[in-house]
């Protein structure tokens, strides 16, 4: 080879700016040095040239021996490869993947070494920290939710137990009284005195307030939420502790889940540092700036974001409005990808491979773009220098002259397969090491053989038919395709370039193939994360909107209708609570099964979040034949599940929407579907039900109604009327009933029938009873008699864990005595977790107030409740009153009432007493207290009746 070939290949070494790529003396001694080398290791060509290469070794390393016997391994067996703890000048440490090759003559005789570094520091504290967080998500375990609540002595020992606390950590109170609360905690905490530090907190601030790992008495562990309040006496001795413990398992899997998608997306982002990866608004402003961009580009975050991405183009391609046609074709395609040139913030050039994604929401309005660069620079120059120095090396000698050993070393580690051909005998003139594994051949059996002599037929016509598009036309011409290779099936990736040489005779190819199989399946998985549900692998929300999408098109397009299903599983909360959710997750998992194989194949099934599915039925003929598919969904769930030996039953509620009936969006279908569930699951459950346009005005309707109400709470136009409560003398007004009434601005005063039960819905109905609580209490506390005020409860105002100390809260801020204040509850509050419940009764009686059992003897098992609690009152309804004068049965029923509340020493009120004959016959019947529009309307506070004439 001649002085300009070997000019040539110092070119390419030097041009490899990611490798380190220099030659060792068969003593070690560095022998030159290129700009990779410079750039890894800190050291000028002048500073290192003649030092030994355990320069780069740490001391310990050198002291063992490390360096020379890598270099006898290379001697020996023909290289040595290994990855490790390497050092630069600066003395800081990176970690290498190192290969050293021995470098001989004809005869065998050892010239040096050829040694390439290359820094893969970051790939090794990825693999760290994906290790770590592995490590970290494994502590995180499930649990169920539920209250312990608890005393503590001094010395925190357990005085008492309730069934909360049984419930949630698993101990009956024999087991657990007496004992250290410490158990509850980690061993390690325990070691560390957390337990007592906890109790130190409260006893010098009065509470301690924190979240973390306890653990039940099987060992299992459940995030809690814990109070631990100081009790004191009036004189301020310390009593002991109360301890309420909340398992809030379910919150925390909620943050572990969300925290591990943002993870997985985080990582996919920075775990390619070779891209620019970062979003633009919809007019092209750069929103967020990744590690890689800032290394492509030149920009750190606070220089760039907020700017046009059109900076990073030449001016010549502003003027042509060149960046927002490129925005123009991503938002019309969806996807924008080319290749050429950009700059960075210095001025500087780089050879680009861009592609830009348009982002939309779940309704497909545009959000931004989503842009990768990735700097193709290296790989551009790669391609041009081999195919300058064939054409130099064939200008000077023939076309078989073998390449030098030196070029093939280098060409060996350039990580993509490269072939070299006579543009018109098709001959293979050059391959590399990668070009061997790819078709499982050696050189010898590939170089200077046409590709359908050396190749499958598969292949060469593959590389064929990308030969002669690039002689066709100039330009690089890619084409990926799944091929059979050495390897097996792989997806190639192919890059081809007709190059002409210093004579207008002579003209080569070069192809440059890459095995993208492992970042395609990558890219397939990343896509199926993002369009499907990790627990059941069903199409998400995302994916379900886009079939649902399309097959209204389609359907539109051929006079089809499209039904779209909403589902909703009936008891499934029953089974979480109870067996938790690794079991609920099993059985999400069945149910998801038997659906899909209740479905045709084109037909979409998806899990739109907790027990809900949906389904697309496209090309339906009529709603008979949604209403068929529908019930077998229904019987394909109803047949019990076997899950770690619990027989599971739950049900199946449908809604049903066809695209004839209504405007044809996803939207409104997906809406009307879920309407129609919402009738379903109103009707009795594990049922189907299709939607009418009676539904959309009930639902506009209550949506009206529901809004107001927001405004109203808001705007003060809700206000309490109190009706009076009088003894049997008629005279005495001993109380009144706290009644709330809305002043609409435009439709007036609204009753509580028509607003309540969608506060109770909406959940709007915690607001609403605490306001009537504080404002009860309040207005109470400035009358100038004792008399009592009456509030009612709702039955969801027991499912807030806070309803006792809004109820403590209201008498404290009022300064009303607790005697003074009644609580209403209906039956129904026993029909619904009944234990839980009587508990904070309990709770409520502590502080002093009344309780009053309204509405009694139209629920069921009345009289039970009455042994499981001790009521102050009961108030017999009012439909009992009405009825007395022409019901035998009526008047018998309020005798049962009286004569039971009189052996039970039990007050009783008698509800709606219009006249005076109701009034006698009442008061004959041992009726104690009494309330109706016989005695007075509900008022305002300041016009209430204050005494009976």
């Amino acid at each position: 080879m001649d002085n300009n070939s070997d000019v040539m290949y110092r070119m390419l070494v030097q041009s490899v700016i990611d490798y380190a790529i220099y030659m060792l003396k068969p003593d070690g001694t560095v022998a030159n040095w290129n700009t990779g080398a410079q750039r890894a290791k800190g050291y000028t060509p002048e500073e290192i040239v003649g030092k030994n290469f355990a320069l780069f070794y740490s001391e310990a390393d050198r002291l063992k021996g490390m360096p020379q016997r890598s270099l006898e391994t290379a001697s020996i067996t023909g290289r040595f490869e290994t990855e490790g703890w390497r050092y630069r000048k600066d003395g800081s440490a990176f970690w290498a993947h190192v290969i050293i090759d021995a470098i001989r003559d004809d005869y065998g005789q050892l010239l040096g070494f050829a040694k390439i570094t290359r820094d893969c520091t970051q790939q090794q504290e990825q693999q760290r920290k994906a290790r770590e967080d592995e490590a970290r998500f494994r502590l995180l375990v499930e649990g169920v939710t539920d209250y312990a609540i608890y005393m503590l002595d001094h010395d925190g020992n357990v005085v008492n137990w309730n069934a909360g606390a049984q419930r949630a950590k698993g101990y009956v109170a024999e087991e657990i009284v007496g004992k250290h609360f410490s158990r509850f905690y980690s061993v390690q905490d325990r070691l560390e005195h957390i337990p007592n530090k906890n109790l130190q907190t409260a006893f010098k601030t009065g509470r301690f307030e924190d979240e973390g790992w306890r653990y039940r008495k099987d060992g299992s562990a459940f995030w809690a939420h814990v109070v631990i309040d100081a009790i004191r006496d009036e004189a301020g001795k310390l009593i002991g502790y109360a301890k309420i413990t909340r398992d809030c398992t379910e919150q925390q899997r909620i943050r572990r889940e969300q925290h591990e998608q943002a993870e997985r997306f985080r990582l996919l982002v920075e775990g390619v540092t070779d891209y620019a990866i970062y979003m633009l608004d919809v007019k092209g402003h750069v929103v967020n700036w990744n590690a890689g961009a800032q290394r492509a580009k030149g920009y750190v975050a606070e220089e760039i974001v907020g700017q046009h991405f059109s900076l990073f183009y030449s001016s010549q391609d502003r003027a042509m409005n060149l960046p927002e046609a490129n925005l123009g074709i991503a938002i019309k395609t969806g996807r924008f990808e080319d290749e050429g040139w950009r700059y960075r913030k210095d001025g500087s050039a780089f050879w680009a491979h861009v592609v830009i994604d348009a982002i939309h929401d779940e309704e497909g309005k545009l959000l931004g773009f989503a842009k990768i660069t990735r700097d193709n620079t290296d790989r551009r120059e790669q391609e041009q220098l081999l195919l300058r120095a064939k054409d130099q090396a064939e200008a000077q000698s023939a076309q078989k002259t073998a390449l030098s050993k030196f070029l093939d070393n280098i060409i060996t580690h350039i990580p993509s397969c490269v072939i070299v051909e006579d543009a018109i005998t098709r001959e293979i003139l050059l391959v590399n090491d990668q070009s061997q594994k790819l078709f499982g051949l050696s050189k010898s059996l590939i170089v200077n053989k046409r590709p359908h002599e050396c190749m499958s037929p598969e292949l060469s016509d593959y590389f064929n038919s990308l030969a002669d598009m690039a002689l066709r036309s100039e330009g690089i011409h890619e084409r990926e395709q799944l091929m059979i290779t050495a390897s097996g099936e792989r997806i190639l990736h192919t890059r081809a370039t007709a190059i002409s040489g210093q004579d207008a005779r002579q003209n080569y190819l070069m192809l440059i193939v890459e095995d993208v199989t492992d970042q395609r399946a990558a890219d397939a998985r990343i896509h199926h994360m993002a369009h499907h549900d990790n627990l059941t692998s069903l199409p998400n929300r995302i994916l379900f909107r886009q079939r649902l999408s399309e097959a209204l098109r389609q359907d539109g397009h051929n006079q089809k209708q499209t039904a779209a299903l909403c589902l909703d599983l009936d008891n499934f909360k029953n089974v979480n609570d109870a067996l938790g959710h690794q079991i609920g997750d099993d059985l999400l998992r069945v149910v998801a099964k038997r659906l899909r194989n209740t479905l045709r194949d084109h037909d979409t099934l998806a899990r739109i979040g907790g027990d809900e599915f949906a389904v697309v039925l496209p090309s339906v003929s009529n709603a008979d034949e949604a209403s068929i598919v529908a019930q077998r969904l229904i019987e394909a769930i109803r047949p019990p599940v076997n899950i770690e030996g619990h027989n599971l039953s739950v049900g199946l509620s449908v809604g049903i929407a066809l695209s004839a009936s209504i405007t044809n969006t996803p939207e409104q279908l997906l809406r009307c579907a879920d309407m129609a569930l919402y009738e379903a699951k109103r009707n009795g459950r594990n049922r189907h039900e299709h939607f009418t346009l009676a539904m959309d005005d009930v639902a506009r309707s209550r949506r009206v109604i529901e809004n107001d109400l927001r405004e109203a709470i808001s705007g003060r136009q809700l206000k309490l009327y109190y009706q009076p409560i009088t003894n049997g003398d008629n005279k005495t007004i001993i109380g009144y009933e706290a009644l709330m009434r809305w002043h609409h601005p435009i439709k007036g005063l609204i009753m509580p029938n028509d607003f309540i039960p969608i506060a109770e819905e909406t959940g709007l109905i915690h607001m609403l009873g605490a306001f009537a609580l504080y404002d009860a209490c309040r207005e109470a506390a400035s009358w100038e008699g004792e008399q009592s005020v009456s509030v009612n409860l709702s039955p969801l105002q027991f499912k807030n864990s806070s309803l006792v100390s809004v109820v403590e809260g209201a008498l404290q801020e009022s300064g009303l005595n607790p005697s003074r204040l009644e609580v209403e509850i209906t039956e129904s509050v026993l029909l619904d977790d009944s234990l839980g419940n009587i508990r904070t009764l309990e709770s409520l009686k502590a502080l002093g107030v009344q309780i009053a059992l309204d509405d009694f003897g139209t629920g069921y098992s009345s009289l039970s409740y009455l042994r499981s609690f001790p009521f102050d009152k009961i108030k017999i309804d009012k439909s009992f009153i009405n009825d007395m004068g022409d019901s035998r049965e009526a008047l018998a029923i309020i005798r049962a009432i009286t004569g039971m509340s009189r052996s039970l020493d039990i007050q009783i009120t008698a509800e709606g007493v219009e006249s005076s004959e109701q009034f006698a016959k009442l008061r004959e019947e041992g009726c104690t207290l009494f309330q109706g529009y016989l005695f007075g309307r509900p008022q305002p506070s300041e016009l209430r009746l204050k005494a009976l004439s």
